[in-house]
């Protein structure tokens, strides 16, 4: 018998080394991606260690981290086996923030003003309840089982979701959350952070203080053929610059999430790989070079610059939930690091439901719905500018002009207007796994 369990340590040892090995060119990517989500989990959204690890970590190999909370620093450090170490600090109004080499024990960073006043309307205009109203072409009882049924069924994980909302002519008609997260609970979007990004340039062309037709302001592309590129191609991902988008290697977007200071500063050293307006590529580099480096040249200042976002959008749309996350140089992660509640997410589509018209305000132009809502030319119809889009075809059985946000993991904020619905689905899984088009389905056939 002790032979046995001698020959069952060899092999365990021989199992975890082989482990190690195989993931140890990850490890940086792995224990950073562990503690920022830890961070982030338990400082900005208000979690238990034990969910965040459970659930957001709880996946091969990230599961493998070690994460030592230190609440009084308000800052997370991973590692596996002892290796590769990172750490992830939170700072209020910011979120966390990976640091690295390039960080300093008392850097001081500068914050967001934020306007939270309590609002005297009900939702999604203000903090009060909404009024009691029953559309008699909604099938109410069949909407309710249909959002039963997104959710997962005791001792089943087929398909994680973790809030699901509708709203139908700015009213809420069903919504529902999983154990351990509500109404109020702020949730991250990862990539429907991007469509953030896209109206803040919304918000700018509308002030008149851009022209997205115009070539990007990239100072070490005037000498070659990559001056050419506009604002228009970032925002429609069709600039034609290398760049890989694989979460499960090494690869531009993980480096640049995981081991960057600046993580704008990526894309824009990378070289052209195809041609302008002529080459669509998925890139989480070309978003936050848009939402750091460029867009800081339209500001004197980093204090203008951090509260353009807040002051312009999300506190005067009511979304006081909302963080967006910065990286250590101090620009917002605007590809991936948006983190709001649920409802507060619905009101971001909203706002493009009813054309850029906020409660009377129009914040940002009817036309920049068309643009953003409007297929590049070589996405098969399947992208916009920072959006999603199903003019493809994409969900067969979901209206055509349905356009939205999608995030890793199954976050989505579903835009349709010729049914007047806003859905926000948020998650831990996505397609093929999670049945997007037959959600949309039902809960379009729930209205008559």
């Amino acid at each position: 018998m002790r032979k046995f369990f001698r020959v069952l340590s060899v092999i365990l040892v021989i199992a975890l080394v082989w482990v190690v090995a195989v993931n140890y060119p990850r490890l940086d990517i792995l224990t950073g991606f562990a503690s920022k989500n830890v961070a982030s989990g338990m400082f900005l959204a208000g979690r238990s260690q034990e969910s965040i690890e459970e659930g957001d970590n709880g996946f091969s190999p990230v599961n493998l981290s070690n994460n030592k909370v230190n609440a009084q620093e308000k800052s997370v450090s991973s590692s596996v086996f002892g290796l590769k170490k990172r750490t992830a600090v939170y700072v209020e109004g910011l979120g966390a923030i990976l640091i690295n080499k390039d960080y300093k024990v008392g850097m001081e960073f500068k914050v967001p003003n934020r306007t939270i006043a309590p609002t005297e309307l009900p939702y999604p205009y203000g903090d009060l309840p909404q009024k009691d109203t029953v559309f008699q072409e909604v099938d109410y009882e069949k909407l309710e089982n249909v959002v039963k049924n997104a959710f997962d069924t005791p001792g089943m994980e087929d398909k994680r979701t973790r809030s699901l909302l509708v709203v139908y002519k700015d009213h809420i008609i069903a919504e529902d959350y999983s154990e351990g997260f509500d109404k109020s609970t702020p949730i991250l979007g990862w990539s429907m952070t991007k469509s953030i990004t896209s109206t803040m340039y919304g918000i700018l062309s509308r002030k008149g203080e851009i022209d997205v037709y115009e070539p990007a302001d990239v100072p070490q592309w005037q000498n070659d053929e990559r001056r050419n590129i506009t604002y228009n191609d970032l925002l429609h991902m069709n600039s034609g610059l290398e760049w890989i988008e694989d979460y499960n290697t090494l690869s531009d977007v993980t480096r640049m999430l995981f081991q960057k200071s600046d993580m704008g500063a990526m894309q824009a050293s990378k070289t052209l790989v195809g041609k302008a307006d002529s080459t669509w590529n998925y890139s989480s580099g070309t978003t936050n070079l848009l939402a750091g480096p460029l867009l800081k040249k339209k500001f004197s200042s980093q204090q203008e610059y951090l509260d353009f976002w807040y002051r312009e959008l999300i506190d005067k749309i009511g979304m006081h939930s909302a963080t967006i996350e910065t990286d250590l140089s101090g620009s917002f992660v605007g590809s991936s690091y948006g983190w709001a509640n649920t409802r507060d997410w619905a009101k971001f589509g909203l706002l493009y439901l009813n054309r850029g018209n906020w409660n009377g305000e129009q914040i940002i132009d009817s036309t920049w719905v068309d643009y953003v809502s409007t297929p590049t030319n070589t996405s098969n119809g399947r992208y916009g500018a920072q959006f999603w889009l199903n003019a493809g075809g994409h969900y067969p059985d979901a209206p055509r002009d349905l356009f939205s946000a999608n995030g890793y993991q199954g976050q989505y904020v579903f835009i349709i207007p010729s049914k007047d619905l806003v859905i926000v689905r948020m998650g831990l899984m996505e397609e093929p796994e999670f049945d997007v088009n037959g959600l949309l389905r039902d809960l379009v056939s729930c209205i008559r």
